[in-house]
């Protein structure tokens, strides 16, 4: 065994004594202990603002779809009037012109009809004029039938006064019975040619009402015969058939011989520069789809790329004007994720755009970024987004 093992050891020596607490470092604790909190709540509402800002001005990814297709509000020519086709001026693929001619129909029988309407309308125009001449003639009826009612007034009157003088006399005996008796007579008589004339008047009068009745039933048959002359004329006008609209003739069916009825399709014009394309895009790709993006769409015939404008997104899907709609409410469902037609117009001064044809497939992207959205949204965009880019 060691000596060592039996020697003192050392002692530890003694660990500092803290400083004391001064008064000084006291209120720096304080003062940390009131900040810290709202230093916090900085940072958290500053962390929300730059979240918020970033989704709102960050670009979002484009959306594409290859489920898209060149459309048309293409003009069906189709008779107004029943016919047989004597003339068809066009081909299929023709270029036309508003107001050009495309089909001519037999127009005899409606010359006819043109005809007699303008027969009908002279009648009733004479008709009219005979009612105004009556209507005329009648007012110096109805003077003479006033002035014999004066007549036969003016003839009671004296006869009235010759019955009395007579019968004065008669009961004096200066007079006879027979003369007082020729007087009563000549009295009645009077008054009787008093009410044939008032009679007379009051059917004169009645005859010019009547008279005027039927002249304004003549002027309703005049303006009746003004209708049918003028329905006749378009029926008429109808037998040349006329392009409604600039484009390109398509799908004709019609041959020279061909009876035709109102309403039969004959032919379409397509309107090229009004083409549009219409992508259907899965429902949940549209939360950043605005009216007014650019567009970008490619067309797979000759691999050519256009540029287009979103016009807007619909108020349905395009299963909700289906013939059969699929009923959810029964059976087992399947969830599945539907589409919307978005319409895209074609943005001008493009060459190239004169190839498109209806029903082409094409591919579209639409550019999504809020720096992207013009047109009707511009106005309403601009002064948000200034509003955040702008340095507080």
């Amino acid at each position: 065994m060691s000596i060592s093992a039996f020697l003192p050891r050392p002692s530890a020596p003694d660990a500092p004594a803290s400083p004391p607490v001064t008064d000084e470092a006291a209120p720096k604790k304080v003062w940390f202990a009131r900040l810290w909190p709202w230093a916090l709540a900085s940072l958290i509402v500053l962390g929300f603002v730059g979240v918020v800002t970033w989704h709102i001005i960050a670009p979002h990814p484009n959306v594409w779809t290859d489920n898209a297709y060149v459309r048309v509000h293409y003009a069906a020519i189709a008779p107004r009037v029943p016919g047989q086709v004597t003339g068809v001026r066009v081909e299929n693929n023709d270029v036309v012109k508003a107001g050009q001619v495309l089909i001519e129909l037999d127009d005899r029988d409606y010359q006819v009809a043109v005809a007699s309407a303008e027969a009908n309308l002279a009648r009733d125009r004479a008709a009219v004029e005979n009612a105004a001449a009556s209507i005329v003639r009648q007012g110096p009826l109805i003077e003479q039938a006033k002035a014999l009612v004066k007549t036969a007034e003016a003839q009671l009157s004296f006869s009235e006064a010759d019955a009395k003088r007579y019968d004065y006399l008669a009961t004096t005996g200066s007079g006879s019975i027979k003369t007082q008796q020729q007087a009563d007579s000549s009295l009645h008589q009077s008054r009787a040619s008093l009410d044939g004339a008032k009679a007379a008047l009051e059917a004169a009068q009645a005859q010019l009402k009547i008279l005027q009745t039927q002249e304004a039933s003549a002027n309703a048959s005049v303006r009746a015969s003004e209708a049918q002359l003028e329905q006749a004329r378009l029926n008429l006008s109808y037998t040349t058939i006329r392009a409604p609209v600039d484009g390109m003739v398509a799908q004709r069916g019609v041959q020279v011989g061909n009876y035709v009825s109102s309403g039969t399709g004959l032919m379409a014009v397509v309107p090229l520069s009004e083409v549009y394309v219409e992508a259907n895009y899965r429902e949940v790709e549209l939360k950043h789809v605005q009216a007014g993006q650019r567009a970008r769409i490619h067309v797979d015939a000759y691999d050519i790329d256009l540029e287009g404008t979103v016009v807007g997104v619909p108020a349905a899907t395009g299963a909700t004007f289906a013939t059969i709609q699929p009923n959810n409410a029964t059976g087992n469902f399947t969830k599945i994720v539907q589409r919307l037609p978005v319409q895209i117009v074609i943005a001008p001064n493009q060459p190239l755009a004169r190839l498109l044809r209806v029903g082409l497939s094409v591919e579209t992207t639409i550019e999504t970024q809020l720096a992207d959205i013009v047109g009707q949204h511009r106005d309403a965009a601009q002064p948000a987004v200034a509003r955040l880019l702008s340095p507080r």
